[in-house]
């Protein structure tokens, strides 16, 4: 079903197939229209752009449906593929040295990428105008941003990887640094020299990869490793840590995490939380490519890095968050970077077992379906810190009684919190921790389950504090939305409503998110 094919040996002339590379290219274009829309249209219509966004995004996701149900489609490859069987996958070698495949791993990070980037958009329409941003500027970072997150996850040559991870990060920095009330500028100083260091470190582990295999290809990189002479072994194993480090960035595994607390507080709140989600999405999906496909003849040894990581990022994380006082200004956003950090724990544990399992044993279907779970929950738990911070502080401390003033908004809360602890009713977070603990243990991690079970336990602490908080007596002084008589803006209502229902959904019926996240993974 591969549509590309070089004409000839050595010619450059190639056809593309536009259905399989139609999500971040829609992304892209939609992009620039708002930038050059921004141009013409008058202030008072601005308000336009918002929703020329998330129909840009929407459209995104809509161009994913022909992509799936079928075989994988193919494009820019360096010489001819014919067949499906020959089409390059995350299970296998990339034969056809393609450099975007559009396979199933691709469509479940791509529906992440940009369906997270449709809610941070949601949630975005009422910050923009309430904080006066810059709104053309605004929302072309956005669109600019999960265009690279969308490109990521097909990418099937480093070269690719890099540029598509640096298109994610780069309008990052400027969304970060939109607010104007000199926390935005330090938390997007903090968050860019970090991640210049991280990318500075990976291309030159890629430079070392391309001496040791002579391939920037995924599928001739893992066979040039695999038969690389024994004195260019140093560099190759060298050049494949170096290079995983800058999606270690990206995820926020210790010790890469440090730039997270300040950079989600300083940050819009919007954009704090989609970089909780779509950021991570992308660093994931680069991470599992990089090591199960590229780096695969070094298994043993990336599997038992990722396994110390993933325990030592999830302790972190977790303890980082029970430090955080209740009391400061913006404790509930460091709470969530904090828990953000032992999440991403989570998610690099069935990465680790990629590392051990069997052949034809595949994990990774474990941490697209926690990614997914992770992605709803986390940004409708931003999505109530935004209705709450509306009219009060968005320290935890003032969602204290929220119950009694919004109850809706607190029992969303609440939900979330539960799903983020693994707690019922919050089913779905529960189905998740137990897909990502069977992974582990079915991979021989013995011990990296019982580290997760540990945290998972030490977690519930401030999950349920915070859950408690929302039902406890209210101060003397009413707080939040309702103390106030005004109703949410419509585009609150609808993230709220959107994430809040699609995790009830789950929760009635987990096995959604293995039909969706599983597929030839599982």
């Amino acid at each position: 079903m591969t549509s590309l094919a070089v004409a000839n040996p050595g010619s450059l002339i190639q056809s593309v197939d536009w259905v399989a590379i139609a999500p971040p290219l829609i992304a892209a274009v939609a992009a620039l229209v708002v930038l050059l829309t921004d141009l013409f249209l008058p202030e008072r219509h601005k308000k336009w752009l918002g929703r020329l966004t998330a129909a840009g995004l929407a459209l995104a996701l809509i161009a994913l449906l022909p992509l799936t149900g079928g075989s994988p489609r193919a494009t820019f490859c360096a010489q001819n593929v014919a067949g499906g069987s020959d089409t390059p996958s995350i299970s296998g070698p990339a034969a056809g040295g393609c450099s975007y495949v559009a396979d199933h791993f691709a469509l479940v990070f791509q529906l992440l990428a940009l369906g997270g980037a449709l809610i941070a958009a949601l949630l975005s329409a009422h910050t923009v105008e309430s904080e006066k941003l810059p709104r053309g500027e605004y929302w072309f970072l956005l669109l600019s941003s999960a265009t690279g997150a969308a490109l990521l996850p097909a990418s099937r040559d480093l070269a690719t990887m890099v540029i598509a991870l640096e298109v994610a990060s780069l309008p990052a920095f400027a969304l970060v640094a939109l607010r104007r009330d000199g926390r935005g500028a330090e938390a997007a100083f903090k968050f860019f020299v970090s991640s210049v260091t991280a990318t500075a470190v990976m291309l030159l582990g890629v430079g070392f990869v391309y001496a040791a295999s002579g391939s920037l290809h995924l599928g001739a990189v893992a066979q040039g490793l695999e038969h690389a002479p024994g004195q260019l072994r140093p560099l190759a194993e060298a050049g494949a840590v170096l290079t995983l480090v800058g999606f270690a960035f990206k995820v926020a595994a210790v010790p890469f995490h440090f730039w997270v607390p300040d950079t989600y507080t300083g940050a819009p709140l919007p954009v704090a939380g989609y970089l909780s989600v779509v950021g991570k999405a992308a660093g994931l999906s680069g991470l599992a490519l990089a090591t199960t496909v590229a780096f695969r003849p070094y298994a043993h040894t990336w599997g038992l890095v990722l396994a110390v990581l993933a325990a030592v990022t999830m302790t972190v994380g977790n303890v980082g968050a029970l430090r955080q006082r209740f009391d400061t200004r913006y404790s509930a956003v460091r709470l969530l970077a904090w828990s953000s950090v032992g999440q991403a724990g989570y998610l690099l544990v069935p990465l680790a077992a990629a590392g051990y399992a069997p052949d034809g044993v595949d994990p990774l279907g474990a941490t697209a379906a926690y990614a997914l779970i992770y992605g709803v929950v986390n940004l409708g738990a931003f999505g109530v810190v935004a209705a709450v911070g509306r009219r009060a502080g968005t320290s935890v401390d003032e969602f204290r009684g929220l119950f009694a003033r919004n109850r809706w908004t607190a029992l969303a809360l609440a939900f979330f919190l539960l799903c983020l602890a693994g707690l019922p009713p919050g089913v779905v977070g529960l189905f998740g921790k137990v897909v990502v603990f069977r992974a582990a243990v079915d991979a021989g991690l013995g011990w990296l389950a019982v580290v997760m079970a540990v945290n998972v336990v030490v977690a519930l602490y401030y999950y349920l504090l915070w859950t408690a908080r929302l039902f406890a007596p209210a101060g003397e002084e009413p707080l939040g939305e309702a103390a106030t008589g005004h109703r949410l803006p419509a585009s609150l209502t609808a993230t709220l409503g959107l994430t809040a229902s699609a995790a009830v959904v789950l929760s009635v019926a987990p096995q959604l998110v293995l039909q969706v996240a599983g597929g030839s993974l599982f």
